[in-house]
Order: structure tokens, then sequence, then C-alpha cells
């Protein structure tokens, strides 16, 4: 693992490898980007999002290979299997660092269509990568506190329309939702501000999986269900363009959409809402207790 000088300069070349490969492939995706803008059609989509995608995929494959390649040893990573590319699938993780999203895409890539996440409106903005994204249908939501959504309710159901819409775009050709139910990166002092009942996670957000479920569950071959753990405590971006992440361990899980979460209403129907609570919660006790088995092991183990 680079150490002292080693690793600040490794994370240099790291993040200047990935600028130019993201600078490379977005010049790539561009013209086809502006031709589905110039011809937005249902019949031209269905032609020119497999290309797009295409794209973003081997840009994925350039900085997962060579962020794999520094790492200190191979990320452990069981369930991966039995993934089909050209079928639709629903992505749901628990969030702990910007790391988790090239751990999901390294472990991913070239096995289900490209991951496609909810992201933070102001985003669009970031030069170059905002409008790679938007080309690629990445949807992009207001955040809305709590206090404005009291004040008006609509707020939500406008960020929940947005959600209907970028999922009727994905029905056209095969693509992975990529949901992090908690909405936000774990911390402890976020847990006990929520009085969250988990040790290693917030209180899921149950509303952008039940859309995305809801607007193209049919399609969906099943929802794959991540834990990712970190036992070495969460990286940042930093810690893994230096090559220091520290040990990675990764568990996935295929699990059946049930067909009555692809036509109930969360918005209105309180029954089903409190049944898909319960469904997800069931889940997220799970996952709380595999991140403690998976991060116990190596708290057992003597320091060197």
């Amino acid at each position: 693992m680079p150490r002292g000088r080693l690793a600040w300069l490794t994370g240099v070349f790291s993040t200047l490898l990935l600028s130019a490969s993201t600078l490379f492939w977005c010049l790539l995706l561009f013209p086809l980007a502006l031709l589905k803008l110039l011809l937005p059609f249902a019949a031209v989509r269905r032609r020119i999002d497999p290309l797009l995608n295409g794209i973003a995929t081997a840009w994925v494959s350039c900085h997962s290979c060579w962020f794999e390649r520094i790492q200190r040893a191979p990320w452990d990573v069981q369930g991966n299997t039995d993934l089909r590319y050209a079928d639709w699938y629903l992505v749901n993780c628990n969030h702990q660092s910007w790391v988790d999203i090239f751990v999901l895409q390294a472990t991913l890539n070239r096995r289900i269509p490209l991951l496609k996440f909810f992201l933070k409106q102001q985003l669009i903005y970031v030069p170059v990568i905002g409008l790679a994204w938007w080309a690629l249908d990445f949807p992009f939501m207001k955040r809305h506190g709590k206090a404005d959504l009291r004040r008006n309710p609509a707020l939500g159901r406008q960020d929940q329309e947005a959600a209907r819409r970028a999922c009727e775009k994905f029905s056209l050709v095969p693509t992975s939702v990529m949901i992090f139910a908690e909405g936000t990166r774990f911390s402890e002092a976020k847990r006990d501000a929520q009085g969250a009942p988990y040790r290693h996670l917030l209180k899921p957000k149950a509303g952008g999986l039940a859309v995305a479920l809801n607007a193209m569950g049919a399609r969906f071959r099943s929802m794959i269900d991540v834990t990712i753990a970190y036992p070495d405590g969460a990286p940042s971006f930093w810690d893994l363009a230096c090559g220091r992440a520290g040990t990675v361990r990764v568990r996935m899980r295929q699990l059946p959409v049930p067909p009555a979460f692809c036509e109930a209403d969360y918005s209105r129907d309180k029954a089903f809402r409190a049944e898909f609570h319960h469904w997800l919660g069931q889940q997220w006790q799970a996952k709380d207790e595999e991140i403690e088995g998976l991060t116990a092991r190596d708290a057992a183990k003597p320091r060197s």
C-alpha cells in the first residue's frame, strides 16, 4: 500500500488520470447526446442510448481497472453472479462514502447495465461531468427540507413525478436504477440525531424505491440488495486515489420484486405504505447485522 510521499504522488496521478479519462470519453459522448436532443423520439433513443451507455461503460472500466490495481489487496466481493447485462435491475445499497459509487461500478460493471442514480439538482452544473450525467439520463432531483415540505407538500410530489419521468425513459433500453435508500452518507452523528435503531445505518427513505417500483417494477428482473462494509473505516475519495482505501467487503443478493409493489400508490395508499416500510425495515435490519459481522471479523484481529 502506498505510504507517505508515494501515496501522495499516487493520489495526484490517479486524479489526473481520472480527469483525462473523463474528458476523453465525454468528448465521444457529447455528439451523440446532441443528436438525441435534436431528435427526441423513442425510436431514436432506442438506437442512441445503448451507444451512450456503452461509452460510459468503457469509461467506468478504465477508472475501475486503475483503482483496483493500486489497492493493497483485492476487494472481497460475493454475490455478483447470475446477473444479465441485457436486463433491468433495481439496485439498493447502504451509503457511507463517495467511494461507494466506485465500488459499485467496479463490482457490477458489464455484469448489469450501467448504473443510473439520482443526483442533486445542483450537480448538473459540474463542468463536463454534469452534462454527461444529463446526456445519460441520470435523474436530477431537488432536495427539499422537512420544513419546506410541511409548508408545501406539493414539493414532494414534484420530486416523485420527476423520478417517475426518469424511470419511464429507462424502460426503453436495459437499465440499472441505483438508489441509496438512506438519502445521505452515514455518520454516527446523523444516526443519533435520527434516533435510528441501527448501529451502522441511517433510517431508509422508502419514497424513491417505491416510485421506481411503481414506474417500472414489472421490467425489473430483480432487486439487487448490496451491503458495503469498510472494516478499516469508510475511506474518502482521496484515500481511494492514493491506494489506501483499506479492506472493502461487498455482499450482494437478488430479491424478487413483489408484484403488488409495482401497482400500489405509495403516496395515497396508507396500508401499502405501512407494508412497504415493514418490507424495507426487515431488509435494513438484516443489512445492519451483516455489516456488524463483516466489520467485527477484523476488529477481533490483533493489529500488527
